[in-house]
């Protein structure tokens, strides 16, 4: 059962704009926050995940909004609570490490050198940035733009964002590490 929650969780998630887009004045809103926390709760529960729990969880408070009378707003905030979630969860490793970025390393690289615990540091730093970033330009297009612009900026923009980020990151850390290899040789 583990598989297919974890790979209709981010098909959910990708896809999660263009549900709300295309729901808009046709669904109940309430229905699209009860199936998205249930996802995100399935899918915390899957991997004991805390990431997901607290999204989840936020998901079922967006829900709880909906049906108090808040139509599509909370639903359009979703993509704003997972970049706070992302931020608490980033920030959080910071300030207990190991940060997020070095366990995340670790699983291939268990004897992370004292420069690659730096790195991952000032790489968990960026992510946090990031999320800021991210999260306020969804909270604006939310607030202030049109269906159109919440669509095209957190269904489309924040995901080739989000992977050319992390595609930037991965090719400094492969200079970096042939830098570092070429000056380990030479010494």
């Amino acid at each position: 059962m583990q598989a297919p929650v974890k790979l209709l969780v981010p098909l959910a998630t990708v896809a999660y704009p263009l549900v709300v887009y295309l729901g808009f004045g046709r669904w109940n809103p309430v229905w699209i926050a009860l199936a998205l926390a249930a996802l995100l709760l399935l899918r915390a529960w899957s991997g004991r995940d805390v990431v997901w729990l607290a999204a989840g969880c936020g998901a079922l408070v967006l829900g709880a909004f909906t049906s108090l009378g808040g139509g599509w707003l909370p639903l359009k905030l979703y993509p704003v609570l997972l970049s706070a979630v992302l931020l608490a969860v980033f920030g959080f490793s910071l300030w207990r490490p190991p940060t997020i970025v070095e366990r995340i390393a670790r699983i291939t690289e268990p004897g992370l050198p004292p420069e690659g615990v730096a790195y991952t540091r000032k790489v968990t730093l960026a992510w946090c940035g990031f999320f800021i970033c991210n999260g306020a330009i969804s909270l604006a297009t939310t607030l202030w733009g049109s269906e159109q612009a919440w669509l095209l900026y957190n269904g489309l923009l924040s995901y080739v964002l989000m992977g050319t980020f992390f595609g930037g990151e991965w090719l400094l850390r492969q200079r970096l590490r042939a830098r570092m290899g070429a000056a380990g040789s030479h010494g």
